[in-house]
């Protein structure tokens, strides 16, 4: 049978599952369990009295609950940005009987490194609540914090590092002829996704700490935000909205400042 003969279902299937993951937080975000989905002070929560019984469960119970929220997050903002290279893998690969799980060994590996950055990003933003907790001048000028993370992500759009990065998910062709090689299929083909993502999140890291800025669980800024990466990695002319989006973000952090100093 021709490779064009083989039906091509794996990106209408992550299509699916990125819909289900929005529908997830969605559903989520609106039931009595929607505190579980944004940052809160778990000993104040229900699970606590779970969490007292379970062995570690005050680390545990939060840590797989902010992981599942996470992957959600991740399927339903980062894995549209991913079609492009997913389709093109699937047509490298369709006269291969394991061309199935040779695709999502390349999807596993995406996700297995926005996944790690999903550890750091807490872990960080688990560290600077405690220092705020700490301080008592940032609590009272908790702006500078919000602030720094939108001057940081704004800066970073300027970066050439960003649009290294960036190039390499626009161009997703190139990219897998670089990255493909022979030998060990299953494994190149992991590594094809940890690099893929690796670059993803080098292009796109501060855009998604805003998340912590602006809220966690907010499914309105999740879609702005996958919305905007999407555009900057598959429109033809989505290279040119890093300048502009750097600079409003720079001018939030601003006004931000402004607003700021003013109330103190």
């Amino acid at each position: 049978m021709s490779a064009a003969s083989h039906p091509r279902l794996f990106v209408p299937l992550a299509v699916t599952l990125i819909a289900a993951a929005w529908l997830t937080l969605w559903v989520w975000d609106s039931s009595p369990y929607a505190r579980y989905l944004h940052r809160v002070d778990w000993s104040q929560t229900g699970l606590a009295g779970l969490c007292s019984v379970a062995p570690a469960g005050l680390t545990i119970i939060p840590a797989v609950l902010h992981a599942a929220a996470w992957l959600l997050m991740i399927v339903a903002m980062m894995l549209p940005t991913m079609l492009p290279l997913l389709q093109i893998f699937e047509r490298l690969t369709a006269a291969r009987p394991d061309r199935k799980r040779l695709l999502l060994l390349v999807v596993l590996g995406y996700l297995s490194v926005w996944g790690a950055f999903g550890l750091l990003a807490h872990a960080s933003d688990a560290g600077l609540h405690e220092v705020v907790r700490q301080t008592p001048w940032l609590v009272w000028h908790g702006w500078i914090v919000g602030a720094s993370i939108l001057g940081l992500a704004g800066a970073y759009q300027f970066s050439s590092l960003k649009y290294r990065c960036l190039d390499k998910c626009r161009s997703p062709l190139m990219f897998v002829s670089e990255q493909w090689r022979g030998g060990n299929v299953r494994r190149n083909s992991f590594l094809l996704g940890i690099r893929h993502g690796l670059f993803c999140v080098g292009c796109c890291w501060t855009l998604m700490c805003l998340m912590f800025a602006v809220g966690t669980g907010s499914i309105g800024w999740m879609l702005a935000l996958g919305a905007v990466m999407s555009a900057e990695k598959n429109l033809p002319q989505g290279r040119r909205l890093s300048t502009p989006l750097g600079a409003a973000l720079l001018g939030w952090a601003a006004l931000i400042v402004v607003n700021g100093l003013r109330q103190a």
